[in-house]
């Protein structure tokens, strides 16, 4: 088991470092002048040099690339002499816009993306799942067909018209709930909950969608194996039955779905938080898009990367636990 956990992180580090070679090629080769694009439309020659000789990109590639993975582990410096700038590990840029570390502007930001991602991911499996559940054992009633309507309203539905049709029900017409803002949890619990539930809710509402669907057709297709036939036979009660044997192999897809989807939404979720202006790594994003600040562009790409990768390992280790055929290879 040790040397299969050894494997996949293995494969893991060397896919961070195919992409993180692929990224900065396309921000730093393939584009004409990376220090016009950072500097803007607006910035003088003399910027525009001083940006060049800050990123060092009068140097061969692979010498940039060691100095941007090394930046990584030990820091490094913009430039020479006394107009140096000093970027702490984990550098992951610089951002010559706001004259600010990227990881820093990244980390201040994180926690609304977090507390967003995680707030609608207990949402969107809960109901994913459950409505999957019942659906599945209710395969052809109307609270199946309801769960379907619901579904498929989700799917078809986009993030943006959910989240503004809710706004203005829920907050400009009924004022039952505050415009969301990033408040913190210590300051005030009431006002933290009332300003994130309609985001998580607007975030899980597609996702528990796409679970819906999902698990209800993995039910049905496990409840026509042999082995639940034989569990039944077998007198085991129908709880057993559902939880145990039908409902454990059905959440194998999910899980994997769940680990990549989950790892996405820490990278930021541009358009609920650019919609409710919460101001976490997604807005981020879509700033910096705006702007063309590309250092915070390409490391927010790095970071979603990074969160994928480590959850695909994570979830390959758990399908070791709810799969026993995958521990057996394993061994």
């Amino acid at each position: 088991m040790l040397l299969y956990i050894l494997k996949r992180v293995l494969a893991g580090v060397v896919v961070l470092f195919l992409i993180t070679v692929f990224t900065y090629t396309v921000f730093f080769v393939l584009s004409p002048d990376p220090a016009y694009m950072i500097c803007g439309k607006t910035c003088t020659p003399d910027r525009i040099a001083d940006i060049h000789e800050k990123l060092g990109l009068d140097k061969p590639f692979w010498e940039q690339i060691w100095v941007f993975l090394s930046g990584l582990f030990v820091g490094r410096d913009y430039g020479e002499g006394v107009n140096a700038l000093h970027c702490a590990a984990p550098c992951l840029g610089y951002s010559f816009q706001t004259s600010q570390s990227v990881f820093e502007m990244i980390v201040q930001r994180l926690p609304v993306s977090a507390t967003l991602a995680v707030g609608a991911a207990v949402l969107w499996l809960f109901a994913g799942i459950g409505g999957g559940l019942i659906g599945a054992v209710k395969k052809g009633t109307w609270w199946d067909r309801g769960i379907m309507v619901v579904a498929l309203s989700g799917i078809s539905l986009p993030n943006y018209f959910v989240a503004l049709a809710l706004q203005y029900l829920l907050v400009v017409k009924l004022k039952w709930l505050p415009f969301p803002t990033a408040v913190p949890f210590a300051d005030d619990p009431l006002l933290w909950f009332q300003s994130y539930i309609m985001p998580w809710f607007v975030l899980a509402f597609m996702y528990a969608a796409m679970y819906t669907r999902l698990v209800r057709s993995n039910v049905i297709d496990t409840l026509g194996q042999g082995f639940i036939r034989t569990a039944r036979a077998k007198g085991l009660d129908t709880n057993v039955v559902m939880g145990k044997h039908a409902l454990r192999p059905a959440l194998t897809p999910a899980l994997t779905l769940f680990g990549m989807d989950f790892a996405a939404l820490l990278g930021g979720a541009l358009i609920t938080e650019t919609v409710f202006g919460l101001n976490g790594v997604g807005k981020l994003t879509a700033d910096s898009i705006t702007q063309n600040d590309q250092p915070v562009i390409m490391a927010v790409t790095l970071l979603a990367a990074a969160l994928v990768v480590v959850a695909n390992i994570v979830v390959d280790l758990l399908y070791s636990v709810l799969d026993p055929r995958v521990r057996v290879k394993a061994q």
